[in-house]
Protein backbone atom coordinates (compact mmCIF):
# COMPACT_ATOMS: atom_id res chain seq x y z
CA UNK A 1 0.00 0.00 0.00
CA UNK A 2 2.94 2.39 0.53
CA UNK A 3 3.48 3.04 -3.16
CA UNK A 4 -0.23 3.68 -3.63
CA UNK A 5 -0.27 6.10 -0.73
CA UNK A 6 2.66 7.99 -2.23
CA UNK A 7 1.23 8.07 -5.75
CA UNK A 8 -2.27 9.11 -4.70
CA UNK A 9 -1.35 11.42 -1.87
CA UNK A 10 -3.51 14.51 -1.34
CA UNK A 11 -0.78 16.63 -2.92
CA UNK A 12 -0.67 14.46 -6.03
CA UNK A 13 -4.39 14.59 -6.74
CA UNK A 14 -4.49 18.09 -8.19
CA UNK A 15 -7.80 17.57 -9.96
CA UNK A 16 -9.53 15.16 -7.62
CA UNK A 17 -8.42 16.55 -4.23
CA UNK A 18 -10.07 13.95 -2.05
CA UNK A 19 -10.66 10.72 -3.94
CA UNK A 20 -14.43 11.05 -3.60
CA UNK A 21 -16.18 14.19 -4.76
CA UNK A 22 -19.90 14.89 -4.55
CA UNK A 23 -20.66 12.03 -6.96
CA UNK A 24 -18.01 9.35 -6.67
CA UNK A 25 -14.41 9.46 -7.89
CA UNK A 26 -13.89 11.39 -11.13
CA UNK A 27 -11.01 12.49 -13.30
CA UNK A 28 -9.46 12.24 -16.74
CA UNK A 29 -9.30 8.52 -17.51
CA UNK A 30 -5.78 7.08 -17.62
CA UNK A 31 -4.35 10.25 -16.06
CA UNK A 32 -6.09 10.90 -12.73
CA UNK A 33 -8.47 7.95 -12.83
CA UNK A 34 -5.98 5.22 -13.73
CA UNK A 35 -6.36 1.47 -13.95
CA UNK A 36 -4.27 1.23 -10.78
CA UNK A 37 -6.66 3.48 -8.85
CA UNK A 38 -9.68 1.62 -10.24
CA UNK A 39 -8.17 -1.66 -8.98
CA UNK A 40 -7.61 -0.21 -5.51
CA UNK A 41 -11.12 1.27 -5.43
CA UNK A 42 -12.58 -2.12 -6.32
CA UNK A 43 -10.52 -3.84 -3.67
CA UNK A 44 -11.17 -1.33 -0.87
CA UNK A 45 -14.79 -0.74 -1.87
CA UNK A 46 -15.68 -4.43 -1.88
CA UNK A 47 -13.88 -4.93 1.43
CA UNK A 48 -15.73 -2.07 3.16
CA UNK A 49 -19.15 -2.83 1.69
CA UNK A 50 -19.11 -6.59 2.25
CA UNK A 51 -16.97 -7.02 5.38
CA UNK A 52 -20.05 -7.97 7.42
CA UNK A 53 -21.44 -10.53 4.94
CA UNK A 54 -21.12 -14.22 5.74
CA UNK A 55 -21.49 -15.29 2.11
CA UNK A 56 -19.62 -14.71 -1.15
CA UNK A 57 -20.46 -11.07 -1.94
CA UNK A 58 -22.19 -10.35 -5.25
CA UNK A 59 -21.39 -6.98 -6.84
CA UNK A 60 -22.92 -5.55 -10.03
CA UNK A 61 -20.85 -3.38 -12.39
CA UNK A 62 -22.40 -1.17 -15.07
CA UNK A 63 -20.96 1.58 -17.25
CA UNK A 64 -21.75 4.22 -19.84
CA UNK A 65 -20.41 4.34 -23.40
CA UNK A 66 -16.99 5.96 -22.84
CA UNK A 67 -14.06 4.28 -24.55
CA UNK A 68 -12.20 4.13 -21.22
CA UNK A 69 -15.00 2.07 -19.67
CA UNK A 70 -13.53 -1.27 -20.78
CA UNK A 71 -10.12 -0.47 -19.29
CA UNK A 72 -11.56 0.70 -15.98
CA UNK A 73 -14.06 -2.17 -15.79
CA UNK A 74 -11.23 -4.70 -16.19
CA UNK A 75 -9.15 -3.07 -13.44
CA UNK A 76 -12.11 -2.53 -11.12
CA UNK A 77 -13.29 -6.12 -11.62
CA UNK A 78 -9.80 -7.41 -10.83
CA UNK A 79 -9.86 -5.47 -7.57
CA UNK A 80 -13.31 -6.76 -6.65
CA UNK A 81 -12.38 -10.37 -7.44
CA UNK A 82 -9.13 -10.07 -5.49
CA UNK A 83 -11.12 -9.82 -2.24
CA UNK A 84 -13.33 -12.78 -3.15
CA UNK A 85 -16.36 -11.02 -4.68
CA UNK A 86 -18.50 -12.44 -7.47
CA UNK A 87 -18.76 -9.71 -10.10
CA UNK A 88 -21.76 -9.51 -12.42
CA UNK A 89 -21.04 -7.38 -15.49
CA UNK A 90 -24.12 -5.45 -16.65
CA UNK A 91 -22.40 -3.81 -19.61
CA UNK A 92 -23.76 -0.46 -20.77
CA UNK A 93 -26.74 0.57 -18.63
CA UNK A 94 -27.93 3.84 -17.03
CA UNK A 95 -26.69 4.69 -13.54
CA UNK A 96 -30.23 4.38 -12.07
CA UNK A 97 -30.52 0.92 -13.64
CA UNK A 98 -27.57 -0.22 -11.53
CA UNK A 99 -29.26 1.17 -8.39
CA UNK A 100 -32.51 -0.64 -9.23
CA UNK A 101 -30.92 -3.94 -10.34
CA UNK A 102 -28.74 -4.08 -7.20
CA UNK A 103 -31.97 -4.41 -5.24
CA UNK A 104 -33.74 -6.64 -7.77
CA UNK A 105 -30.88 -9.16 -7.93
CA UNK A 106 -30.23 -9.06 -4.16
CA UNK A 107 -26.65 -7.95 -4.76
CA UNK A 108 -24.41 -6.70 -1.96
CA UNK A 109 -23.34 -3.60 -3.88
CA UNK A 110 -23.43 -1.95 -7.28
CA UNK A 111 -20.72 0.05 -9.05
CA UNK A 112 -21.11 2.49 -11.96
CA UNK A 113 -18.26 3.51 -14.25
CA UNK A 114 -19.35 6.87 -15.64
CA UNK A 115 -18.61 10.59 -15.58
CA UNK A 116 -22.24 11.50 -16.20
CA UNK A 117 -22.53 14.76 -18.19
CA UNK A 118 -18.75 15.35 -18.47
CA UNK A 119 -16.80 15.11 -21.78
CA UNK A 120 -15.61 11.74 -23.07
CA UNK A 121 -12.04 11.97 -21.75
CA UNK A 122 -13.35 11.94 -18.16
CA UNK A 123 -14.64 8.93 -16.31
CA UNK A 124 -15.72 8.08 -12.79
CA UNK A 125 -16.46 5.30 -10.33
CA UNK A 126 -19.47 5.42 -8.04
CA UNK A 127 -20.70 2.86 -5.51
CA UNK A 128 -24.22 1.93 -4.42
CA UNK A 129 -24.89 -0.09 -1.27
CA UNK A 130 -27.14 -3.16 -1.20
CA UNK A 131 -30.26 -0.97 -0.98
CA UNK A 132 -29.32 1.04 -4.06
CA UNK A 133 -28.25 4.21 -2.24
CA UNK A 134 -25.06 6.17 -2.81
CA UNK A 135 -22.51 5.75 -0.03
CA UNK A 136 -22.42 7.96 3.05
CA UNK A 137 -19.48 10.31 3.59
CA UNK A 138 -18.28 8.03 6.40
CA UNK A 139 -18.06 4.97 4.13
CA UNK A 140 -16.35 6.95 1.37
CA UNK A 141 -13.82 8.29 3.87
CA UNK A 142 -13.13 4.75 5.11
CA UNK A 143 -12.44 3.59 1.54
CA UNK A 144 -10.17 6.62 1.02
CA UNK A 145 -8.27 5.90 4.23
CA UNK A 146 -7.55 2.33 3.10
CA UNK A 147 -6.26 3.49 -0.31
CA UNK A 148 -4.38 6.61 0.74
CA UNK A 149 -3.17 5.69 4.21
CA UNK A 150 -3.25 1.89 4.43
CA UNK A 151 -5.62 2.39 7.39
CA UNK A 152 -6.90 -1.21 7.32
CA UNK A 153 -5.15 -4.35 6.15
CA UNK A 154 -7.08 -6.35 3.59
CA UNK A 155 -6.52 -10.10 3.73
CA UNK A 156 -6.63 -11.50 0.21
CA UNK A 157 -8.13 -14.95 -0.38
CA UNK A 158 -6.39 -17.68 -2.38
CA UNK A 159 -7.36 -20.83 -4.19
CA UNK A 160 -11.05 -21.44 -4.61
CA UNK A 161 -11.92 -18.37 -2.54
CA UNK A 162 -10.73 -15.90 -5.20
CA UNK A 163 -13.65 -14.08 -6.82
CA UNK A 164 -14.90 -14.58 -10.36
CA UNK A 165 -16.73 -12.62 -13.04
CA UNK A 166 -20.08 -13.53 -14.55
CA UNK A 167 -22.55 -11.97 -16.96
CA UNK A 168 -26.30 -11.62 -17.21
CA UNK A 169 -28.48 -11.11 -20.28
CA UNK A 170 -31.76 -9.86 -18.82
CA UNK A 171 -30.58 -6.52 -17.38
CA UNK A 172 -32.02 -4.33 -20.17
CA UNK A 173 -35.42 -6.06 -20.16
CA UNK A 174 -35.56 -6.07 -16.35
CA UNK A 175 -34.91 -2.32 -16.15
CA UNK A 176 -37.27 -1.46 -19.02
CA UNK A 177 -40.04 -3.57 -17.46
CA UNK A 178 -39.53 -1.72 -14.18
CA UNK A 179 -39.83 1.66 -15.92
CA UNK A 180 -43.00 0.56 -17.71
CA UNK A 181 -44.52 -0.66 -14.43
CA UNK A 182 -44.36 2.81 -12.86
CA UNK A 183 -47.38 4.04 -14.86
CA UNK A 184 -50.80 2.42 -15.24
CA UNK A 185 -51.58 3.13 -18.87
CA UNK A 186 -49.56 3.49 -22.04
CA UNK A 187 -48.21 6.32 -24.19
CA UNK A 188 -50.08 5.53 -27.40
CA UNK A 189 -50.85 8.58 -29.50
CA UNK A 190 -47.80 10.56 -28.35
CA UNK A 191 -44.96 11.53 -30.68
CA UNK A 192 -41.72 11.65 -28.70
CA UNK A 193 -38.31 12.93 -29.79
CA UNK A 194 -35.36 11.50 -27.83
CA UNK A 195 -31.76 12.71 -27.58
CA UNK A 196 -29.75 9.86 -26.03
CA UNK A 197 -26.50 11.90 -25.76
CA UNK A 198 -24.68 8.91 -27.33
CA UNK A 199 -24.66 7.60 -23.79
CA UNK A 200 -26.16 4.96 -21.52
CA UNK A 201 -29.76 5.69 -22.59
CA UNK A 202 -29.14 4.78 -26.23
CA UNK A 203 -30.75 1.34 -25.96
CA UNK A 204 -33.13 1.50 -22.99
CA UNK A 205 -34.89 4.81 -23.72
CA UNK A 206 -36.09 4.01 -27.27
CA UNK A 207 -37.00 0.47 -26.18
CA UNK A 208 -39.07 1.55 -23.15
CA UNK A 209 -40.97 4.31 -24.96
CA UNK A 210 -41.64 2.14 -28.00
CA UNK A 211 -42.96 -0.70 -25.82
CA UNK A 212 -45.23 1.83 -24.08
CA UNK A 213 -46.77 2.58 -27.48
CA UNK A 214 -45.27 5.98 -28.27
CA UNK A 215 -44.15 6.97 -31.76
CA UNK A 216 -40.47 7.81 -31.34
CA UNK A 217 -37.87 9.83 -33.22
CA UNK A 218 -34.31 9.33 -31.98
CA UNK A 219 -31.07 11.27 -32.35
CA UNK A 220 -27.59 10.72 -30.89
CA UNK A 221 -28.04 7.00 -30.22
CA UNK A 222 -24.91 5.78 -32.02
CA UNK A 223 -22.15 5.86 -29.39
CA UNK A 224 -18.57 5.34 -30.60
CA UNK A 225 -16.79 5.77 -27.27
CA UNK A 226 -15.81 9.40 -27.76
CA UNK A 227 -19.03 11.16 -28.82
CA UNK A 228 -20.86 10.90 -25.48
CA UNK A 229 -22.30 14.33 -24.48
CA UNK A 230 -20.58 15.89 -27.52
CA UNK A 231 -22.85 18.79 -28.56
CA UNK A 232 -25.85 16.68 -27.61
CA UNK A 233 -27.98 15.53 -24.70
CA UNK A 234 -29.19 17.54 -21.73
CA UNK A 235 -26.05 19.70 -21.63
CA UNK A 236 -26.56 20.81 -25.25
CA UNK A 237 -30.32 21.01 -25.62
CA UNK A 238 -30.30 23.15 -28.80
CA UNK A 239 -30.13 20.20 -31.20
CA UNK A 240 -33.23 18.57 -29.69
CA UNK A 241 -35.12 21.87 -29.68
CA UNK A 242 -34.73 22.08 -33.47
CA UNK A 243 -35.43 18.36 -33.95
CA UNK A 244 -38.72 18.45 -32.01
CA UNK A 245 -40.12 21.15 -34.28
CA UNK A 246 -38.80 19.44 -37.43
CA UNK A 247 -40.55 16.11 -36.71
CA UNK A 248 -43.64 17.64 -35.11
CA UNK A 249 -43.15 15.86 -31.79
CA UNK A 250 -45.38 16.45 -28.77
CA UNK A 251 -42.45 16.26 -26.36
CA UNK A 252 -38.67 16.00 -26.54
CA UNK A 253 -36.53 14.28 -23.91
CA UNK A 254 -32.78 14.90 -23.60
CA UNK A 255 -30.70 12.62 -21.36
CA UNK A 256 -27.17 13.08 -20.08
CA UNK A 257 -24.37 10.56 -20.49
CA UNK A 258 -25.39 8.16 -17.73
CA UNK A 259 -29.14 8.91 -18.01
CA UNK A 260 -29.66 9.88 -14.38
CA UNK A 261 -31.12 13.20 -15.49
CA UNK A 262 -33.41 14.47 -18.22
CA UNK A 263 -34.57 17.81 -19.58
CA UNK A 264 -37.67 18.22 -21.73
CA UNK A 265 -38.63 20.30 -24.75
CA UNK A 266 -42.23 21.29 -25.48
CA UNK A 267 -43.98 21.04 -28.86
CA UNK A 268 -42.74 24.55 -29.77
CA UNK A 269 -39.09 23.69 -29.11
CA UNK A 270 -38.95 25.51 -25.76
CA UNK A 271 -36.91 24.11 -22.86
CA UNK A 272 -38.78 22.65 -19.88
CA UNK A 273 -36.23 22.36 -17.07
CA UNK A 274 -36.08 20.28 -13.91
CA UNK A 275 -37.95 22.83 -11.79
CA UNK A 276 -40.81 22.90 -14.30
CA UNK A 277 -40.86 19.11 -14.60
CA UNK A 278 -41.15 18.82 -10.81
CA UNK A 279 -43.92 21.44 -10.85
CA UNK A 280 -45.93 19.52 -13.46
CA UNK A 281 -45.53 16.09 -11.85
CA UNK A 282 -45.79 17.42 -8.30
CA UNK A 283 -49.12 19.10 -8.99
CA UNK A 284 -50.47 15.92 -10.56
CA UNK A 285 -49.32 13.83 -7.58
CA UNK A 286 -50.93 16.35 -5.21
CA UNK A 287 -54.20 16.14 -7.14
CA UNK A 288 -54.10 12.34 -6.79
CA UNK A 289 -53.25 12.54 -3.08
CA UNK A 290 -49.83 10.93 -3.69
CA UNK A 291 -47.52 13.87 -2.89
CA UNK A 292 -46.38 13.08 0.65
CA UNK A 293 -47.06 16.01 2.99
CA UNK A 294 -47.72 18.11 -0.16
CA UNK A 295 -43.96 18.73 -0.24
CA UNK A 296 -41.25 18.84 -2.92
CA UNK A 297 -37.55 18.93 -1.99
CA UNK A 298 -35.28 21.17 -4.08
CA UNK A 299 -31.87 22.85 -3.68
CA UNK A 300 -31.14 26.50 -2.96
CA UNK A 301 -30.38 26.91 -6.69
CA UNK A 302 -33.95 26.19 -7.73
CA UNK A 303 -35.56 29.08 -9.61
CA UNK A 304 -37.59 31.59 -7.61
CA UNK A 305 -40.41 30.91 -10.04
CA UNK A 306 -40.72 27.48 -8.41
CA UNK A 307 -41.32 29.07 -4.99
CA UNK A 308 -43.92 31.42 -6.45
CA UNK A 309 -45.71 28.47 -8.11
CA UNK A 310 -45.58 26.40 -4.92
CA UNK A 311 -47.01 29.17 -2.76
CA UNK A 312 -49.86 29.74 -5.21
CA UNK A 313 -50.66 26.02 -5.55
CA UNK A 314 -50.40 25.08 -1.87
CA UNK A 315 -47.20 23.05 -2.18
CA UNK A 316 -44.59 23.09 0.59
CA UNK A 317 -40.95 23.48 -0.44
CA UNK A 318 -37.96 22.04 1.43
CA UNK A 319 -34.56 23.42 0.39
CA UNK A 320 -31.16 21.77 0.71
CA UNK A 321 -27.56 22.45 -0.22
CA UNK A 322 -26.64 21.94 -3.87
CA UNK A 323 -26.26 18.24 -4.72
CA UNK A 324 -28.70 15.39 -5.21
CA UNK A 325 -27.29 13.54 -2.16
CA UNK A 326 -28.60 16.33 0.09
CA UNK A 327 -32.00 16.24 -1.61
CA UNK A 328 -32.14 12.48 -1.08
CA UNK A 329 -31.08 12.73 2.58
CA UNK A 330 -33.89 15.20 3.26
CA UNK A 331 -36.43 13.03 1.45
CA UNK A 332 -35.49 9.91 3.41
CA UNK A 333 -35.40 11.68 6.77
CA UNK A 334 -38.80 13.32 6.31
CA UNK A 335 -40.72 10.78 4.24
CA UNK A 336 -41.03 12.86 1.07
CA UNK A 337 -41.47 11.21 -2.34
CA UNK A 338 -40.43 13.88 -4.88
CA UNK A 339 -37.31 16.01 -5.06
CA UNK A 340 -34.57 17.11 -7.39
CA UNK A 341 -32.57 19.77 -9.15
CA UNK A 342 -33.05 22.30 -11.91
CA UNK A 343 -30.60 20.24 -14.01
CA UNK A 344 -33.22 17.49 -14.38
CA UNK A 345 -31.78 15.17 -11.75
CA UNK A 346 -35.10 14.15 -10.16
CA UNK A 347 -35.78 11.49 -7.53
CA UNK A 348 -39.04 9.55 -7.25
CA UNK A 349 -38.43 7.75 -3.97
CA UNK A 350 -41.51 5.58 -4.42
CA UNK A 351 -39.82 3.98 -7.42
CA UNK A 352 -36.02 4.38 -7.28
CA UNK A 353 -33.25 5.42 -4.91
CA UNK A 354 -31.44 7.89 -7.16
CA UNK A 355 -32.13 10.34 -9.97
CA UNK A 356 -33.53 8.50 -12.98
CA UNK A 357 -33.86 10.27 -16.33
CA UNK A 358 -35.96 7.63 -18.07
CA UNK A 359 -38.27 7.24 -15.07
CA UNK A 360 -38.70 11.03 -14.92
CA UNK A 361 -39.39 11.21 -18.66
CA UNK A 362 -42.05 8.50 -18.48
CA UNK A 363 -43.73 10.16 -15.48
CA UNK A 364 -43.84 13.46 -17.38
CA UNK A 365 -45.22 11.82 -20.53
CA UNK A 366 -47.83 10.07 -18.43
CA UNK A 367 -49.11 13.46 -17.22
CA UNK A 368 -49.19 14.78 -20.80
CA UNK A 369 -51.16 11.71 -21.92
CA UNK A 370 -53.57 11.54 -18.97
CA UNK A 371 -54.42 15.25 -18.95
CA UNK A 372 -54.63 15.62 -22.73
CA UNK A 373 -52.78 18.92 -22.38
CA UNK A 374 -49.82 20.12 -24.41
CA UNK A 375 -46.51 20.27 -22.56
CA UNK A 376 -46.32 24.05 -23.11
CA UNK A 377 -49.64 24.49 -21.27
CA UNK A 378 -48.55 22.23 -18.40
CA UNK A 379 -45.19 24.03 -18.08
CA UNK A 380 -46.87 27.45 -17.95
CA UNK A 381 -47.86 26.74 -14.35
CA UNK A 382 -44.35 27.96 -13.45
CA UNK A 383 -42.75 31.11 -14.81
CA UNK A 384 -38.97 30.76 -14.96
CA UNK A 385 -37.48 34.05 -13.74
CA UNK A 386 -34.22 35.27 -15.30
CA UNK A 387 -31.19 34.05 -13.36
CA UNK A 388 -27.67 35.48 -13.53
CA UNK A 389 -24.58 33.79 -12.12
CA UNK A 390 -21.27 35.64 -11.70
CA UNK A 391 -18.01 34.45 -10.11
CA UNK A 392 -15.97 36.62 -7.75
CA UNK A 393 -12.30 35.64 -7.47
CA UNK A 394 -11.17 35.73 -3.85
CA UNK A 395 -8.37 34.41 -1.67
CA UNK A 396 -9.09 30.77 -0.89
CA UNK A 397 -8.95 31.39 2.85
CA UNK A 398 -11.57 34.15 2.47
CA UNK A 399 -14.21 32.35 0.40
CA UNK A 400 -16.29 31.43 3.44
CA UNK A 401 -16.05 34.87 5.06
CA UNK A 402 -18.55 36.77 2.88
CA UNK A 403 -21.23 36.48 5.59
CA UNK A 404 -18.93 38.29 8.04
CA UNK A 405 -18.32 41.26 5.75
CA UNK A 406 -20.66 44.15 6.69
CA UNK A 407 -20.53 45.82 3.26
CA UNK A 408 -21.43 42.61 1.39
CA UNK A 409 -24.21 41.78 3.87
CA UNK A 410 -25.64 45.31 3.59
CA UNK A 411 -25.71 45.12 -0.24
CA UNK A 412 -27.46 41.75 -0.16
CA UNK A 413 -30.06 42.94 2.35
CA UNK A 414 -30.80 46.07 0.31
CA UNK A 415 -31.25 44.01 -2.86
CA UNK A 416 -33.60 41.53 -1.15
CA UNK A 417 -35.72 44.41 0.20
CA UNK A 418 -35.78 46.02 -3.22
CA UNK A 419 -37.06 42.81 -4.90
CA UNK A 420 -39.90 42.39 -2.35
CA UNK A 421 -40.31 38.65 -2.98
CA UNK A 422 -39.99 38.95 -6.78
CA UNK A 423 -36.26 38.41 -6.83
CA UNK A 424 -33.49 37.05 -4.63
CA UNK A 425 -29.75 37.02 -4.03
CA UNK A 426 -27.82 33.84 -3.32
CA UNK A 427 -24.10 33.79 -2.52
CA UNK A 428 -22.15 30.59 -1.99
CA UNK A 429 -18.48 29.58 -2.07
CA UNK A 430 -17.19 27.19 -4.74
CA UNK A 431 -16.40 23.74 -3.40
CA UNK A 432 -13.25 23.35 -5.50
CA UNK A 433 -11.99 26.82 -6.56
CA UNK A 434 -11.07 30.14 -4.86
CA UNK A 435 -14.37 31.67 -5.97
CA UNK A 436 -17.55 33.03 -4.46
CA UNK A 437 -20.55 32.51 -6.74
CA UNK A 438 -23.12 35.30 -6.92
CA UNK A 439 -26.57 34.38 -8.22
CA UNK A 440 -29.34 36.95 -8.62
CA UNK A 441 -32.87 36.28 -9.85
CA UNK A 442 -35.47 38.81 -10.86
CA UNK A 443 -37.86 39.87 -13.59
CA UNK A 444 -35.50 42.23 -15.46
CA UNK A 445 -32.54 40.39 -17.03
CA UNK A 446 -30.54 43.54 -17.79
CA UNK A 447 -30.99 44.99 -14.31
CA UNK A 448 -30.10 41.83 -12.37
CA UNK A 449 -27.03 41.29 -14.59
CA UNK A 450 -25.75 44.76 -13.73
CA UNK A 451 -26.38 44.22 -10.01
CA UNK A 452 -24.70 40.78 -10.05
CA UNK A 453 -21.58 42.25 -11.69
CA UNK A 454 -21.59 45.07 -9.12
CA UNK A 455 -21.92 42.70 -6.17
CA UNK A 456 -19.24 40.31 -7.50
CA UNK A 457 -16.86 43.28 -7.91
CA UNK A 458 -17.42 44.38 -4.30
CA UNK A 459 -16.80 40.82 -3.05
CA UNK A 460 -13.53 40.65 -5.04
CA UNK A 461 -12.41 44.01 -3.61
CA UNK A 462 -13.28 43.02 -0.05
CA UNK A 463 -12.12 39.39 -0.02
CA UNK A 464 -9.66 39.12 -2.91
Amino acid sequence: MKSIKKFYSKEGLNVLGRLFGTDGVRGVANRELTGELAYKLGQAGAYVLTSETKHTPKILVGMDTRISGDMLEAALTAGLCSVGAEVISLGIVPTPAVAYLTRLYNADAGVVISASHNPAEFNGIKFFNSKGYKLSDALEERIEAIILDGAEEITLPVGGSVGKKGKIDTQIDDYVNFIKSTIKGDLKGLKIAIDCANGAAYEVAPKALKELGAEIFVINNKPDGVNINCNCGSTHIEQLQIFVVEVGADVGLAFDGDADRVLAVDENGKLVDGDQIMSIIGLELKKEGKLAKDTIVVTVMSNLGFDIMAKREGINVEKTKVGDRYVLENMIQNGYVLGGEQSGHIIFLEHNTTGDGLLTGVQLLNVVKSTGKKLSELASVMRVLPQVLKNAKVKNENKNKYLDDPVVCKMCKELEEEFKGEGRVLIRPSGTEPLVRVMIEGKDQEYITARAIELAKVIEERLG
